[in-house]
């Protein structure tokens, strides 16, 4: 018993000092591990931090451009600015920058590329508001709404006049060739952006032109004695020379449709004024007895019929008057003294308008430029004594060199054409 209590505490203790080396090792390979694990967590906190505060500052930078980009900008009156046709977006920057747009030219890039705008910028004559923004100077440019100006052709233009001023109009570019044919133009407003060019809004008004009169031909009164187109444009172009009144010109066109009827020459002082001086429009004096007596194709005291051709541009109501002219027996017509015509179906009541006109000349100390009855040139028609002593027109709206300017009460609008 004494022996095996003895040797007993020693065959308990023997095991203990084999695994004794394990354990220390494995002691020393958990702070380690714990060090290299400490390490990676540092580190990526670290880079979480890094990243954080660089979003932050991304966004934060975002932000203080977004609201730059987006405040009212430094300009102080409305102004206009050329974006130029293939300019990019430092140039355009830099234009609005020297305009006074906007005052950051490196902001306005940046935040043109941030909407994608970059490629969507279209050149043109541009307004800008008072403290607009870079974002809507941006908007601006992208939406490609040039500034628009009118150019008005007054009715009663010949194509020569039209040209000149087509020349004189500064924001057109190009030369025109040759004036386009008499009559082949429309009279209207036209809308055009800085940099047209001149023929672009000639092809514009002949495109009109064409469209207006195969209108207003097909509508015309089924009665009327014209034979062409070209016939209407004609008469139209007597009328529109011949009163500057709207009311006025289905009466006017009535007379001539009448003393067509009846083989009367129109008579019409225009078309002497054009015969002499052509597209130039303007004879720069009183007709004379040999103008009157002058023989050229366009002269209607000496042609019978309509003249050769069209002597102005005549505009749409002209050409509806002529295409449908008012029903009555008017044959004559003349200055009132209010801007406006006396019209007569015969002689008699015309010489009396005549007279009445003179005498308003004579009160207005006006000396007569046109010839009296008995000087003027006779007429061929079958009207007989009658039409063989009929006077000349006399001073009217109508009768001068140029185009009529309008009587107070004339209601006339340029139509606008875009």
């Amino acid at each position: 018993m004494i022996d095996r209590l003895d040797h007993a505490p020693e065959a308990e203790a023997a095991p203990p000092s084999g695994p004794a080396p394990a354990e220390t090792g494995a002691g020393e390979a958990k702070p380690r591990k714990r060090r290299r694990d400490g390490a990676l967590v540092g580190y990526l906190s670290g880079v979480f931090t890094l990243l954080t505060l660089a979003t932050l500052a991304i966004g934060g930078a975002l932000y203080w451009g977004k609201s730059v980009f987006d405040r009212p900008g430094p300009l102080q009156r409305d102004t206009t600015v050329m974006v130029q046709r293939n300019q990019g977006v430092t140039e355009i920057a830099d234009s609005l920058a020297r305009a006074g747009v906007i005052d950051d030219a490196n902001i306005f890039k940046l935040g043109v590329a941030a909407y994608g705008a970059k490629d969507k910028l279209r050149f043109g004559e541009y307004a800008f508001p008072a403290k607009v923004s870079m974002r809507e100077a941006m908007e601006i440019i992208v939406s490609g709404k040039s500034i628009e100006h009118a150019f008005t052709v007054p009715e009663g233009l010949t194509s020569l006049q039209i040209v000149e001023r087509l020349r004189d109009q500064p924001l057109l570019t190009g030369e025109i060739k040759e004036a386009p044919p008499e009559g082949a133009l429309l009279p209207e407003t036209y809308k055009f952006t800085r940099g047209d060019s001149r023929e672009k809004l000639i092809a514009r008004m002949r495109q009109h032109r064409e469209e207006v009169v195969e209108r207003v031909w097909r509508e015309r009164d089924p009665g009327s004695t014209l034979k062409s187109v070209d016939e209407l444009v004609t008469l139209a172009s007597l009328v529109e020379k011949e009163t500057g009144i709207a009311e006025e010109r289905p009466r006017v066109a009535a007379v001539f449709a009448n003393r067509l009827a009846r083989g009367m020459r129109l008579q019409s002082d225009p078309t002497i004024v054009y015969g002499l001086v052509g597209g130039r429009g303007t004879l720069g004096r009183s007709l004379t007895r040999a103008d009157i007596q002058s023989r050229t194709p366009y002269n209607t005291y000496v042609v019978p019929g309509l003249p050769a051709g069209p002597i102005a541009n005549p505009g749409r109501d002209a050409l509806e008057a002529a295409a449908r002219p008012a029903k009555t027996k008017d044959l004559y017509f003349v200055a009132d003294g209010s801007g406006g015509h006396a019209f007569a179906p015969t002689l008699v009541e015309h010489n009396r308008n005549v007279a009445n006109w003179r005498r308003i000349e004579k009160a207005r100390g006006v000396p007569a430029d046109r010839l009296a009855p008995d000087e003027q040139t006779p007429e061929a028609s079958n009207e007989g004594a009658e039409t063989a002593n009929a006077p000349a027109p006399t001073p009217s709206a109508a009768n001068s060199s140029s185009p009529p300017k309008p009587a107070a009460n004339d209601r006339r609008r340029p139509r606008e054409q875009r």
